[in-house]
């Protein structure tokens, strides 16, 4: 059995690439922590959102739009993260709540 500071960890890794929020999902299946699990849904939709707006954004071919493009998801990850080492549940500002109502079945 884990201790809780190990699994809240999770929440961190989460983040970290797609990939990141496969090992924090899997890792929270057995012991269920409902940070963990509120900071997987949170990651993996601005995951999920950040590709399939890179695609479009990508056809733009202006680096004003890219870079702003890139600033917004990196606060957004950021916001996340810090509120994980918080040790905290705020939602991502905008996307956050779509975020929990999409992913809901995630942790639970």
């Amino acid at each position: 059995m884990q201790n809780t500071s190990n699994n809240d960890s999770l929440a961190i890794v989460a983040y970290i690439t797609l990939i990141g929020t496969l090992i924090a999902f899997f890792m929270n299946r057995e012991e269920r922590n409902p940070l963990v699990s509120f900071h997987i849904r949170q990651a993996l939709g601005l995951w999920l959102l950040q590709m399939v707006l890179g695609y479009f954004i990508g056809a733009f071919d202006s680096w004003m739009i890219s870079t702003s493009f890139w600033v917004f998801f990196i606060v957004l990850f950021l916001y996340g993260i810090f509120g994980a080492v918080g040790k905290k549940m705020n939602e991502v500002p905008v996307l956050g709540p779509f975020f929990q109502k999409l992913f809901a079945t995630i942790g639970q």
